[in-house]
């Protein structure tokens, strides 16, 4: 496991699982939002988002995670990844996790990524573009997407784990501290 990839529907806590697992491990973490997601809620042109996920992957050629997966983006870092981590929670989870995040952001007003000054708002929250909506929508598509890609005679060459609960996920961290 040196280059890893983090998929999951929103919500499911895959920046913070990728954290830790760069920490222990050691490698860099590639958080892909941060990458697409330009000032005022605009998207990184995809020659742009390429060239910005280019660069982060090769700055770190000892090893490196990547937090999220974008369908335009899956052809490049299924060229190189070695271990694909699928946190597959129940929607009541992800609903939870989101709900707990979101809203602990529109109090905060923090910032949520370091290249872009895009936060999350309650106008936001309440609109047709709502981070809820998205993952309702969302939810059903991501996980055939998911499998697909685990089915996907082109990947076979690469690791896939499957989480479907926290606990597993917890466990799972463990495993990699004895490593």
């Amino acid at each position: 496991m040196k280059f890893i990839n983090i998929i999951g529907t929103t919500g499911s806590g895959k920046s913070t699982f990728a954290q830790k697992i760069a920490k222990e491990r050691q490698i860099h973490y590639i958080e892909l939002d941060d990458l697409l997601w330009l000032d005022d809620w605009k998207e990184s042109p995809n020659d742009a988002l390429f060239l910005k996920l280019k660069i982060a992957m090769e700055n770190a050629a000892t090893g490196w995670i990547i937090d999220g997966l974008y369908t335009r983006t899956i052809p490049m870092i299924m060229e190189k990844v070695d271990t694909v981590i699928w946190l597959d929670y129940p929607f009541h989870i992800n609903l939870y996790r989101l709900s707990e995040r979101t809203f602990g952001r529109v109090i905060s007003r923090k910032k949520l990524w370091e290249n872009s000054n895009n936060r999350e708002s309650l106008k936001l929250m309440l609109s047709k573009e709502s981070i809820f909506i998205w993952l309702i929508k969302s939810y059903p598509k991501n996980r055939k997407k998911y499998f697909d890609l685990m089915q996907n005679p082109a990947y076979q060459h690469i690791q896939f784990i499957r989480l479907t609960s926290p606990k597993q996920a917890a466990e799972f961290l463990q495993k990699i501290k004895s490593i």
